[in-house]
């Protein structure tokens, strides 16, 4: 669905991008992580037909996206900063997008209205940031696109409107294979939206796999031995991200799978033995200092 091959983009002097290989499978729903400046930004503005890649390519449904007039027609993007004609209503931005996108269905426009409950006929600048949010959400949906790019798409939205646009969302999804892409820095709500995880730094996609993969590839292990040196043994035959002792209980964040692991920490016949599950963002975290990136490590 999408595609990108040693994808590249410079701003004069500055590397944005530095080859990055994307896939998107079409129907699922992609969150792309990353630290502010990893190039999330960029990518996505990339993939929108927005910004000219410097090097490498970009297809979508294996069509070029920049300057392609067919191609954006099945793509859009709700950006971090929502942008609409300056004094419209929503319905008129409504009637402004019909002329652009052939697929804009009016019946799901008006069907949305009982959803996000706003007047179409109000004026988009006298609306709050959060109303706004609403309104880019309620005319993307309406345009029926193949492709959905999301640049922190929850901001400013309240719990109950996160829930109905989450919903809506996996609801297009299901039943017409709808493909988003999500980037932001809510690890928590992608945990709960997406089915695949990409995550960049520096400008380079470092990690790409399935959610269910990356969980169950890095686990919290918490652990006892009668001695350090039974400790220390498990701890050079793992791939340790991070280690904490808490009293006479060590905490390790363990790269490897399930079996390894348990069959590794067995076989010194530990005191205590607990096999913990991680949230994305307890990876995310973990994963950065990894590769060398300076956080602070700790449990959240």
């Amino acid at each position: 669905m999408i595609k990108t091959e040693n994808l590249s983009k410079s701003f004069n002097s500055v590397q944005a991008l530095k080859n990055v290989k994307l896939h998107v499978k079409k129907g699922s729903i992609y969150g792309l992580l990353g630290t502010n400046g990893a190039g999330k930004t960029t990518l996505l503005k990339l993939l929108a037909g927005i910004y000219k890649p410097s090097n490498g390519t970009i297809t979508i449904n294996e069509q070029p996206s920049y300057e392609n007039t067919a191609v954006k027609k099945q793509v859009v993007l709700i950006p971090d900063v929502t942008y609409f004609l300056p004094h419209s209503s929503i319905k008129q931005m409504g009637d402004f997008y019909q002329h652009f996108y052939p697929t804009w269905n009016q019946e799901k426009f008006e069907r949305l209205e009982s959803i996000f409950n706003i007047d179409p006929n109000k004026k988009i600048h006298r609306l709050s940031k959060g109303m706004k949010r609403q309104v880019a959400f309620w005319l993307a949906l309406s345009i029926m696109p193949d492709i959905l790019i999301l640049d922190e798409p929850i901001d400013g939205l309240d719990p109950v409107m996160r829930q109905k646009v989450k919903s809506l969302l996996f609801q297009d999804v299901a039943e017409r294979q709808l493909t988003i892409l999500i980037s932001s820095h809510n690890l928590r709500e992608i945990e709960d939206l997406c089915d695949h995880v990409g995550i960049m730094d520096h400008g380079k996609l470092i990690i790409e796999k399935e959610l269910d993969n990356l969980k169950s590839d890095t686990h919290k292990v918490q652990v006892a031995f009668s001695s350090d040196e039974q400790e220390q043994e498990i701890e050079s035959q793992l791939r340790v991200l991070y280690k904490e002792k808490r009293g006479s209980v060590t905490l390790f964040i363990v790269k490897g799978t399930e079996h390894k692991i348990k069959q590794t920490i067995y076989r010194k016949n530990p005191i205590l033995f607990d096999l913990l599950p991680l949230t994305l963002e307890e990876i995310f975290i973990y994963e950065m200092g990894d590769i060398g990136y300076d956080i602070e490590k700790k449990l959240l």
